[in-house]
């Protein structure tokens, strides 16, 4: 994200956002009057964060010179306004489909990609299925873990930040694909018993065993 990144290495990456075909050292040196030795500093960070590669080579009235672009991650570490235009879909989808109607096709958006992730848990044990889960959380964006429950001694998937937060505060439906997805891929019933979008400090998911009774 653009806040990650220091203000010379995003003037940088504006340059480059700006001139898709590409600009070589020199000429953003110029344009930013620093020296040559500072923007190769920099093309260092920013290649290593995997922002800019090597593009194609310029010709000038000297020698070709090598120009770098920005990558596909160069271009996402602009601000996106997904979350406005996430928001202003649900809520025309709720007006149109009704509340029920949308947390039951958040439902269905669950399982489909629960299904396409099912393979990864074939033949696993519970604890493996767990560790499976827990990396497609992060892979989401959430930060989770597995901690006992200290009333049945069961496991809880605990995460300290929902990647959905503003969404769900408006539209609570938008925690049934989270539901959906975890229970699916576990094979086994859970219990959303704490939701930040609610209030709450964490969100929790209780996993049910087989033969524990819960209201």
């Amino acid at each position: 994200m653009v806040d990650k990144i220091k203000s010379r290495q995003h003037e940088i990456l504006t340059l480059l956002l700006e001139n898709k075909a590409g600009l070589s050292i020199d000429e953003i040196a110029t344009a930013l009057d620093i020296s040559r030795n500072a923007v190769q500093q920099h093309f260092a960070t920013l290649q290593k964060n995997g922002y800019i590669q090597t593009g194609g080579f310029h010709k000038t009235s000297g020698r070709p010179v090598r120009s770098f672009i920005l990558t596909e991650a160069g271009i996402n570490s602009f601000p996106k306004q997904y979350a406005w235009f996430s928001e202003l879909l649900l809520t025309n989808l709720k007006e149109e489909m009704g509340a029920e109607a949308l947390q039951r096709y958040l439902h269905k958006l669950g399982a489909n990609l629960s299904q396409s992730l099912l393979p990864q848990f074939v033949g696993k044990q519970a604890d493996e299925k767990l560790d499976g889960l827990l990396k497609i959380m992060d892979q989401l964006g959430f930060q989770a873990k597995a901690i006992k429950d200290p009333d049945s001694n069961g496991q809880v998937i605990e995460a300290c930040n929902c990647v959905y937060h503003d969404l769900a505060q408006k539209h609570e439906e938008v925690c049934e694909f989270d539901r959906t997805l975890i229970s699916s891929l576990l094979e086994s019933e859970i219990e959303h018993v704490e939701c930040m979008a609610k209030g709450g400090a964490v969100c929790r998911f209780k996993i049910i065993n087989r033969g524990e009774h819960h209201d």
